[in-house]
C-alpha cells in the first residue's frame, strides 16, 4: 500500500511516499522545504516532485497520513486542508497523527525531550521514553519546560504544563524524564533547557508519520478527520466593536 504523508505543523513542509506492507515499511520519496512563510507555496510542488521522483500518480495512493500539529494555525491548516481535499477527491482514507510523536518515535531508544518552535518565544513539547509518549504535548516557554525538565518546583509555572508528569513518575516535575532533546524548537533553546540536543533531528520525518499509523492503515480502518491540535488561540483575533465617532 503506497501512504502520502504530510506534515506542515513545523517552519518545515514536508511529503513524503512510504510503502507499507505486511511485515514493514519502505521508504520511496521524500521532499522537505523549511520556510515557515511558504507552506501553502511549497507544499503541493513537494507532493507533485515525489510522485515524479516515485514515478507515480496521485490515483497510485492508497492512503493519507497528516501531522496534526501541535504547531502555527496558517501552516497547519496548510497541510491539513491538503490531506482532507486530496483524500476526498482520490477516495481514499486520512489519517491523523500528532507531528510530535513522529520526532519522539524516530528519537529511539532513551529519554527524549521534543520541542517545535510555537513562536511567542514558546515551545511546543512533549516527553517520550523509548519512542512512546509520556507527557505532553503542551505549549510553554522555554524556561519553564526547563524548569520541569531539572525539577525546579517554582510557582511560576502554567497550568496544564505538568499533564502527564505525576502519572510518569514524576511528581510536580520532569525531572529525571529527558536525558537529550531533539526538534527545531530544542535546537532554538536548547541553551535554556541544558540537556544535550540531537540536532540532526529538527522535523518530523514522513516515514515516521506513516509508521504511527501503520497499523490503522494495514486493518484497513475507516479514515479520520483531520482535527489540528492548536493548544492555543491563533494569533488573529477578532476585531472590536467600532467606537462612535461625534460629530
Amino acid at each position: 500500500m503506497l501512504v502520502l504523508a504530510l506534515d506542515t505543523a513545523t517552519p518545515a513542509s514536508t511529503a513524503a511516499l512510504v510503502e507499507v506492507t505486511v511485515d514493514g515499511l519502505t521508504g520511496v520519496a521524500e521532499r522537505r522545504t523549511v520556510d515557515p512563510r511558504a507552506h501553502g507555496e511549497r507544499l503541493a510542488p513537494e507532493i507533485a516532485a515525489v510522485l515524479a521522483d516515485a514515478g507515480l500518480r496521485p490515483r497510485d495512493v492508497t492512503a493519507i497520513v497528516a501531522g496534526v500539529g501541535p504547531g502555527p494555525f496558517t501552516g497547519l491548516r496548510v497541510g491539513l486542508a491538503t490531506a482532507a481535499s486530496m483524500g476526498q477527491a482520490l477516495g481514499i482514507p486520512t489519517y491523523a497523527v500528532c507531528s510530535l510523536d513522529a520526532l519522539g518515535r524516530s528519537a529511539g531508544p532513551g529519554r527524549v525531550l521534543i520541542a517545535t518552535d510555537a513562536r511567542r518565544r514558546e515551545v511546543y513539547f512533549a516527553t517520550y521514553a523509548d519512542g512512546e509518549r509520556v507527557t505532553g504535548p503542551e505549549v510553554a516557554k522555554p524556561a519553564d519546560v526547563a524548569a520541569l525538565v531539572h525539577g525546579a518546583t517554582g510557582g511560576s509555572l502554567p497550568a496544564g504544563v505538568l499533564v502527564g508528569a505525576e502519572e510518569a513518575g514524576g511528581g510536580t516535575s520532569m525531572a529525571g524524564l529527558v536525558d537529550r532533546a531533539a526538534g527545531e524548537g530544542a535546537l532554538k533553546y536548547g541553551d535554556v533547557f541544558g540537556v544535550p540536543v540531537e540536532e540532526h533531528l529538527l522535523y518530523p520525518p514522513g516515514a515516521a508519520l506513516v509508521a504511527l499509523a501503520a497499523e490503522r492503515i494495514r486493518a484497513g480502518a475507516p479514515g479520520e478527520a483531520l482535527t489540528p491540535l492548536y493548544l492555543r488561540r491563533p494569533d488573529a483575533v477578532e476585531p472590536s466593536a467600532r467606537k462612535a465617532v461625534l460629530t
